[in-house]
């Protein structure tokens, strides 16, 4: 898998892009990256990458040039293109791993590549966005500095899924809110440390007692922290055990949780 990285700082992206299980993934040549400085896309001496907004207002407008330039260096009008916006689509489970499976699918119709553009001041010219059919993505109903931090997110976020990239491939399914559950409490040696211990049904070798152990704590910290999640999954067409069920309808009880029938 390819990922091109339009951005305006690409130092940014040079100490997380070789570190930990992506630095991996590109020694292994599972992952490639390509970062493109748009600035070395611009026609004036001066290097100039924004201008003034068309109807006023606060801020600056990346410019349309300099991308149109970047974008058609990297053929983007056959790859998947995203713009890092916080007007975009909040990325999700569905959308990481619609990403994901663009790039591992067999098919004519798979792309193997994706480019992403990181925005700054107020956005970019809006041609450049119909022009190239780019999709907006947002990481939160929130604001920052630039897209380099977003685009990492959505970087980090995808990569994992691709297979090879993380050690098990089951994993991912495994670890919280991709279950639909947030993750159970987790523990170390030594057993015990400045007088706390260990839950003793941990250290207990009793695999069917730590599971439902596990599971409780996930529904108690889910129902807790986001009771969105909670009732999503209380409503999924799940096989429960009954064991699970008693300890579903346990913690609905001690936090007042109403689901209709």
């Amino acid at each position: 898998m390819k990922i091109t990285i339009l951005t305006l700082f690409p130092g940014m992206f040079e100490p997380i892009l070789g570190e930990s299980m992506i630095g991996r993934a590109v020694e292994n040549k599972i992952l490639e990256f390509e970062i493109i400085d748009i600035r070395d896309h611009t026609l004036d001496k001066h290097k100039s990458v924004d201008d003034t907004p068309y109807g006023g207002g606060a801020g600056m407008i990346m410019a349309t040039q300099p991308l149109f330039y970047a974008l058609n260096s990297v053929n983007a009008k056959s790859c998947k293109t995203i713009y890092m916006s916080p007007r975009g689509k909040v990325m999700d489970k569905e959308m990481i791993d619609s990403l994901a499976a663009d790039t591992t699918a067999a098919t004519a119709a798979a792309t193997d590549e994706i480019i992403i553009i990181c925005g700054h001041y107020e956005g970019i010219d809006q041609r450049v966005l119909d022009h190239f059919d780019i999709e907006e993505v947002s990481i939160g109903d929130y604001i920052l500095t630039g897209g380099e931090l977003p685009a990492m997110v959505l970087i980090d976020s995808v990569a994992r899924m691709i297979p090879g990239v993380i050690g098990s491939k089951d994993s991912h399914n495994e670890e919280s809110i991709y279950s639909g559950l947030l993750e159970y409490p987790q523990y170390t040696k030594p057993e015990e440390y400045e007088g706390m211990k260990v839950p003793e049904v941990l250290v207990s070798g009793h695999h069917k007692k730590i599971s439902l152990w596990n599971f409780e704590q996930s529904l108690r910290l889910t129902a807790e922290r986001r009771p969105d999640l909670f009732k999503k999954f209380i409503a999924s067409n799940r096989d429960f055990t009954k064991e699970e069920k008693a300890l579903i309808e346990q913690v609905k009880h001690d936090y007042n949780f109403i689901t209709e029938d």
